[in-house]
């Protein structure tokens, strides 16, 4: 932002003392001087006169911010703040100091911002998480997931209130009822209070890591995160291709790691007993009910199972 002095210094001498005398009494005849005035009567005609340039741009980016163009667009010098004026004694003289102080878009952005990089998503879409639902908005949206909306809200009050819980949640239901979107609320609360999280959607990902085999390095990258994160979301499990190396060297070491230690949550179009017959069998080896068994013993004692009903929201 142009300061006073430049603007005025920029226009021709001949208007130079006519333009500067309307601009100066402009800025003192403005209610947020005068306001701030009210505040400080120890701040004399001189000391306004010397921080004229302070006084404008006080005014100019209060009016800026009045008239908000929207965060993208701001014209103040700092992106998203704006200029305050307070003033105090110094040496028997009164003295104007500025402060620039972040207006609530900024806030926002930065809060939506912090949240946003708490949560790694894997090929989930990370823009369901720029709107912050609340209860009442996830609530209204299908009556008849209420019973699930409130065990899910309870939950997230209770971790909020004692911190990480040793178990997780199952959500089971029909193909479109809003199960990922419920796990996704309940990252996005939990984020806002510092807890990491991560999505996976399981079919894609399962695809993804038979390409991360010549990479070694992602791979173990990517399988300690999941690992330690403090909320891990498996979506659509069950609907993965599976084989025997992703279930028990993937799958497998991941819950074997989280149990007890950091909660683990699904969705699924299976229940529990269903997601057992799809670990007991693979294209490559067949039946093997004693490997489903093993891995559902690191799933099904550490959660809760959430039934969601409701319609089909996909496509509306």
């Amino acid at each position: 932002m142009e300061s006073l002095s430049n603007l005025l210094k920029s226009m021709p001498n001949s208007e130079w003392r006519k333009i500067a005398e309307a601009k100066v009494n402009l800025v003192l005849n403005d209610p947020l001087i005068h306001n701030f005035r009210q505040k400080h009567p120890e701040v004399d005609d001189y000391t306004l006169k010397i921080n004229m340039n302070k006084l404008y741009q006080h005014v100019t980016e209060n009016k800026n911010c009045a008239n908000c163009p929207g965060l993208e667009l701001c014209p103040n010098d700092m992106q998203g703040h704006y200029t305050l004026l307070d003033a105090e004694i110094l040496n028997g003289r009164p003295f104007v100091h500025e402060e620039k102080v972040a207006c609530k878009l900024f806030t926002a952005k930065q809060m939506q911002d912090a949240i946003s990089n708490r949560i790694h998503t894997f090929h989930v879409d990370p823009h369901v998480f720029s709107r912050a639902y609340s209860y009442g908005d996830i609530l209204e949206k299908d009556l008849d997931r209420a019973k699930a909306v409130d065990q899910i809200n309870h939950y997230v009050e209770k971790t909020i209130d004692n911190g990480l819980q040793n178990t997780g949640l199952y959500l089971v239901g029909s193909f479109g009822t809003g199960k990922t979107f419920l796990m996704c609320y309940m990252l996005y609360q939990l984020a806002k209070v510092g807890m990491t999280g991560a999505i996976v959607y399981t079919p894609d990902f399962a695809e993804d890591l038979k390409g991360m085999f010549q990479e070694p390095y992602k791979l173990k990258e990517t399988i300690d995160l999941l690992k330690d994160v403090d909320l891990l979301v498996f979506d659509d499990i069950g609907a993965e291709n599976l084989n025997p190396w992703l279930r028990d060297h993937v799958m497998g070491a991941i819950l074997n790691h989280r149990m007890n230690r950091k909660p683990t949550f699904f969705t699924s179009n299976y229940d529990l007993s269903g997601l057992e017959k799809h670990f007991s069998f693979t294209n490559k080896d067949g039946d093997e009910e004693f490997k489903g068994q093993r891995i559902m013993d690191r799933i099904r004692p550490f959660v809760d199972l959430v039934h969601v009903k409701g319609s089909n929201k996909r496509g509306s």
